[in-house]
């Protein structure tokens, strides 16, 4: 039975079995034919179904027993002519062996290539029964510590040279490769913005992180660890012989129609390497300041910001932040026909039309600072740098904007008047700081909740006013909280949006600045003369439905505000 039909029955078989919805089954249906992945494993990955009512589903299709990870022998035997990584790619357990014939447990009875390769190498008949994935691959990885066939894999009994050139091969077979594009696949999908790679004692862990959170998607075979990190680093042009040192390096690939650029790092840990890439999707990417969501009254200062001459403009806030999208969102809102643009970055993450980007490289001593110097040469009218991450740097911006250049970067600090601090602690004098720092972007990523299933409800008055949300709701208007469904995966949100603050430098703020006042003061002073702080701005998100008090309270406890 071909592939296609055969999956249409086994969903079908689960809907009949009253496993899976029906709508259930269209909309992995069509996620399916959109990633060109198996029905089955998109079913699983939604979390539609468990690998558990797969297994009794097919074992009902095809005629054949089920068997429970409990029923498999304690002693396992070898499949003549069968390869251990045959059988770890395709799902097999061998159960017993007689002779002229062999019994044995898969994940898809219905997969006539694997069926007739077994019984070509074994020339043996063969007895099936059906066992959930993951039961066979655990039970596989016992046998094999048990066995001690990964010796190899550890530098034993192998030379290293045959071991790389081992790996080579099993990375470029095509049931790797197709694992690998699989699940770089899976991204468009997802929405992931990061895949992570993880090795432990019962295989790679493969998980991705969806809206800032972590999700693991499956556990690949130990035997196919580090084959597929050794496929993903001849992508990314890294030295697959090399597995003691951290590397980095970056792949670009066409996934459906959309071209995706992958960041890959990988370190090495005590059962292999962990690899993480970093996706950046440049046609997912909203480069215009429109459709950031910034609050008109926020986008309108921070428009008049980018319009001035000189001076500088920083944006803060932690990691994955969005800081970055926010810079380019600003320049992208600049008119590069007319001005020089030019940025300095570690790494550049998407290519802008009209801007000279450049690409920060320690190791050859092109460090922020020293690219900086060399911009300022290039007559620029516009320069971006990626991150102030030193006192030099800092020093730099600060001589750049005193001489007519605007200045766009960012700071990791929790609010926007730590910002001014950071510079301070940096070695920038206040005085310098007043003379060029035109305002502070403070930013945070929450959740958005999922517009399909998301549940009004009225709150208590009393909470309402415990939480500060009587300041924007309505009395008797409502508010929403996550319930789960399958276009969300059950977690109740889809996407993410940012809150804000801006610090505008005014006369008063540069006062008190001069004047030696602390963060503490500056963000007093700011919320007097009219800032709006991250937490209440998050308010306004969650008095309009679109998130949640307690996304706001997680992206904002950090912030002087909260």
């Amino acid at each position: 039975m071909p592939a296609a039909s055969a999956d249409t029955a086994l969903g079908d078989a689960l809907v009949a079995a009253g496993k899976l919805a029906p709508r259930d089954l269209e909309r992995a249906q069509a996620a399916s034919a959109e990633l060109g992945n198996r029905l089955p494993d998109v079913l699983v990955q939604l979390g539609l179904v468990s690998e558990g009512d797969l297994a009794q589903a097919r074992a009902q299709l095809h005629g054949v027993p089920l068997l429970r990870a409990d029923e498999f022998p304690s002693s396992l035997p070898e499949l003549p002519g069968v390869q251990p990584g045959f059988l770890a790619l395709h799902h097999v357990l061998p159960l017993a062996v007689d002779e002229g014939s062999a019994s044995v447990a898969v994940a898809d009875p219905g997969d006539a290539f694997v069926l007739k390769a077994l019984r070509l190498a074994s020339g043996l008949r063969l007895n099936i029964s059906v066992a959930a994935a993951a039961d066979i691959d655990k039970a596989l990885a016992e046998r094999a510590d048990a066995s001690g066939e990964d010796a190899a894999a550890e530098g034993g009994d192998v030379d290293t040279g045959e071991f790389v050139e081992h790996l080579r091969d099993l990375a470029s077979e095509a049931p790797v490769i197709r694992m690998v594009n699989t699940l770089i696949g899976r991204v468009i999908e997802l929405r992931a913005s990061d895949i992570h790679l993880e090795p432990f004692e019962d295989g790679l862990h493969l998980r991705y992180r969806v809206d800032g959170a972590l999700d693991t998607a499956e556990v690949i075979a130990p035997r196919l660890g580090a084959a597929v990190a050794s496929r993903i680093k001849l992508l990314a042009h890294l030295d697959i012989a090399e597995r003691r040192l951290p590397q980095d390096g970056r792949i670009r690939t066409r996934v459906k129609g959309r071209e995706l650029d992958l960041r890959v790092s990988t370190v090495p840990s005590v059962h292999g390497e962990s690899v993480v890439m970093r996706v950046l999707d440049r046609t997912a990417v909203r480069l215009s300041l429109q459709d950031m969501g910034i609050p008109a009254d926020t986008l309108a200062l921070f428009a008049d910001m980018l319009a001035r001459p000189h001076g500088i403009l920083l944006v803060t806030g932690p990691t994955g932040a969005g800081k970055t999208t926010t810079l380019y969102a600003g320049l992208s809102a600049l008119d590069a026909g007319t001005q020089k643009i030019v940025t300095v970055e570690d790494p550049v993450e998407y290519q802008l039309p009209g801007i000279v980007q450049i690409q920060v490289h320690a190791q050859i001593g092109l460090t922020f600072a020293s690219a900086l110097r060399s911009i300022l040469r290039q007559d620029p009218d516009v320069v971006m740098i990626g991150e102030m991450r030193d006192g030099e740097t800092a020093q730099i911006a600060v001589q750049a904007a005193l001489t007519g250049h605007l200045v766009l970067s960012t700071l990791h600090t929790n609010d926007a008047a730590s910002a001014v601090i950071r510079l301070v602690d940096m070695g920038v004098e206040r005085f310098l700081i007043t003379s060029t720092v035109n305002g502070v972007v403070a930013q945070r990523l929450v959740r958005t909740l999922c517009s399909q299933c998301k549940t009004a409800e009225v709150p208590d008055p009393a909470w309402l006013q415990r939480t500060g949300l009587h300041r924007h709701l309505a009395p008797g208007a409502p508010i929403y909280q996550p319930r789960g469904c399958a276009a969300c995966r059950g977690t109740g949100y889809r996407g993410r949006l940012g809150i804000y603050e801006l610090l505008v430098i005014d006369d008063a703020l540069r006062r008190a600045i001069g004047e030696g006042a602390d963060a503490g003061a500056l963000q007093a002073l700011a919320l007097q003369r009219g800032m709006r702080p991250l937490h209440d701005d998050g308010l306004r998100r969650v008095a309009a439905g679109l998130t949640t008090l307690e996304e706001v309270l997680r992206a904002t406890q950090d912030a002087g505000d909260a």
